[in-house]
């Protein structure tokens, strides 16, 4: 019988280089696919890794478990679908997640068709999540379930994947621990064993992002405008008394603070951002609660806990709801408790999601931090990751 073959993304990393290992133990036909996806420096940070020391280390673990690997160069592709996509965002004033956008549209999109190309019956990652099959009324559905491990847990990066992307993708350390799958690969002397794990922008690296930025978006100088913490702006009716208005984002004009500093560019700046404001001398630190991209202004507020900080509900355009289990999805009317997170690593939070003709409306039961513009928010039913949603 002709054994079933897996195609591994191999990024030079322990995770996926354990994943490969695991799945040859399976007995499955295992070879390994490397992508090239980013070839420009500018704006990374100086000793991060570039593409081709990850290839070496590819090639190591290629060599010692005797599996093949393969190249595919999705340079192009990753600039027009991604990183333009960031520049599109920063300019307007958002926050973009670039690694949620590389799983959809790189290693679950152009990887998978590659991997198919090449003979695939299955693609592996070494994502810390797993997946699940179930029958619900005759047909097949795939849950898209939370890792193992709770400091690794990364189906947050997923929340974006449909079923047809899930039925053909497979987890297998989803079900380990960190700790577990750096002694495997040590056991089994692979190269990758006590390599740092990657950091920063998916494919990119870790980089100095108003540099970064500066490749197609302009520095200019602008005013830091403060918004005090009694703003009458911040007395709003509850979500349970105006849904529609309780969601929307904060809006300052210049005169409601006073200019306490200046910036070099709006579209630099990020929700929530403390470093690199430049703006001393105070007794709680500086964040940033809003930017106005058009008019070239950055405003903060003091404290960690500054009201501007600080919103109970968001809204998720129609357009932009996504149901990973479209069999769940919710109708207009609806409402349904789930458990949301609005960034990685953050600890789930208890929350009613309202399905309206204009979209998804999300109402936390605690004020929640650092509600951002561009990210994504994720809905859990337990450990399975339901949906999700880019917040407006």
């Amino acid at each position: 019988m002709k054994k079933e073959r897996v195609i591994v993304g191999l990024s030079g990393g322990v995770d996926s280089s354990v994943a490969a290992y695991l799945l040859r133990e399976q007995g499955y036909e295992v070879a390994g696919l490397f992508m090239i996806n980013w070839h420009d420096t500018e704006g990374t940070l100086s000793g991060d890794c570039p593409w081709y020391d990850d290839r070496m280390f590819a090639e190591l673990v290629a060599k010692r478990l005797d599996i093949p690997l393969y190249t595919v160069d999705l340079s192009a592709e990753y600039r027009r679908r991604v990183v333009d996509y960031m520049f599109d965002e920063y300019s307007r004033g958002r926050t973009p997640n670039p690694d949620v956008l590389c799983n959809r549209e790189i290693k679950f999109d152009l990887f998978m068709a590659e991997a198919f190309r090449l003979g695939a019956d299955y693609i592996a990652t070494g994502h810390y999540c797993r997946k699940e099959e179930i029958t619900v009324d005759g047909q097949k559905r795939y849950r898209l379930l939370a890792g193992v491990d709770p400091g690794k847990e990364q189906s947050y990066f997923l929340c974006q994947l449909s079923q047809q992307q899930l039925a053909k993708a497979i987890f297998p350390i989803g079900g380990l621990l960190k700790s577990e799958v750096r002694r495997i690969a040590g056991e089994q002397k692979l190269a990758t064993a006590k390599r740092k794990d990657s950091q920063g922008i998916c494919f990119v690296g870790k980089v100095d992002l108003p540099l970064f930025l500066q490749q197609r978006l302009e520095a200019k100088s602008g005013p830091i405008i403060e918004i005090p913490a009694d703003w009458p702006g911040f007395l709003r009716p509850t979500p349970e008394a105006n849904l529609e208005l309780a969601a929307k984002p904060y809006s300052y004009t210049p005169a409601d603070g006073a200019v306490i500093g200046t910036h070099n560019g709006a579209h630099f700046r990020t929700t929530g951002q403390r470093k690199g404001l430049g703006v001393g001398g105070r007794e709680r630190p500086l964040f940033v609660i809003a930017t106005d991209t058009d008019a070239n202004i950055v405003y903060v507020g003091e404290g960690e806990n500054h009201p501007g900080l600080m919103r109970r509900s968001l809204f998720v355009h129609r357009d932009r709801v996504h149901w990973v289990r479209p069999d769940l999805a919710m109708a207009p009317g609806d409402e349904g408790r789930f458990m949301v997170r609005i960034r990685y690593r953050q600890p789930l939070q208890s929350a009613r999601l309202v399905m309206r003709e204009e979209g998804l409306y999300v109402i936390f039961d605690l004020a929640q931090r650092g509600v951002t513009p561009g990210q994504f928010a994720a809905w859990y039913d337990g450990s399975e990751l339901i949906g999700s949603g880019e917040i407006e």
